[in-house]
């Protein structure tokens, strides 16, 4: 068996220890949200990065050969980018391939790596509680001021400034799932996934 197969196979079993509160995989409604659990993240990445290209390539194409551009083409996709960016942190932070310095926790004994782990939950979780609180008041003045995208005639900025409160949400999610599976591998005593694969 590979390291790529060692590490899937953990990620599967840690993916079923932080899903424990779904209720049981025969519930009907548990095809959907495994679904929405498992693709959240790329979904949006795939939509926002999709738009952004779409957007560039067109209006690209249209300057140099129509000598025509639309005025929001140099708005959007720098706004779609927040969407982008902070889904592909919460992506990062759910496969653990996020910066972590490893190697250091590598050569702890395995009290220290587990005590680790939830020092990282605890910091992700403040961190995060701090982002969402002062980006929340950021996405209420856009709304309040009836911020509009440059460009637009009935675009909302807030749409976009909603992504990072909202994958931030996400991020402490990921984090306390990451922190279930732990938790479960240590009581089993199975080793920590220190050397996750971004391939997954």
């Amino acid at each position: 068996m590979t390291r790529h197969d060692t590490t899937r196979g953990s990620n599967v079993e840690a993916s079923r220890d932080a899903s424990w509160a779904l209720g049981s995989p025969a519930s009907g409604w548990w095809a959907p949200l495994r679904w929405i659990d498992a693709n959240l993240e790329k979904a949006i990445i795939l939509i926002s990065y999709s738009g952004m290209a779409g957007i560039i390539f067109v209006e690209v194409i249209r300057r140099f050969f129509f000598s025509l551009q639309a005025p929001w083409s140099t708005s959007i996709p720098i706004l779609l980018f927040l969407w982008l960016t902070w889904f592909g942190a919460s992506l990062n932070v759910k496969q653990r391939t996020h910066l972590s310095l490893n190697e250091i926790r590598m050569r702890l004994p395995y009290t220290g790596q587990f005590l680790c782990q939830i020092l990282d939950a605890v910091l992700w979780i403040t961190f995060g509680a701090l982002v969402i609180r002062f980006t929340i008041d950021q996405v209420q003045l856009a709304h309040m001021n009836f911020a509009i995208v440059p460009g637009t005639d009935n675009v909302m900025q807030w749409w976009f400034y909603l992504a990072t409160p909202l994958a931030w949400v996400l991020i402490i999610i990921r984090v306390l799932q990451n922190l279930i599976a732990d938790v479960c591998r240590f009581r089993r005593h199975e080793p920590f996934d220190l050397q996750p694969s971004i391939m997954d």
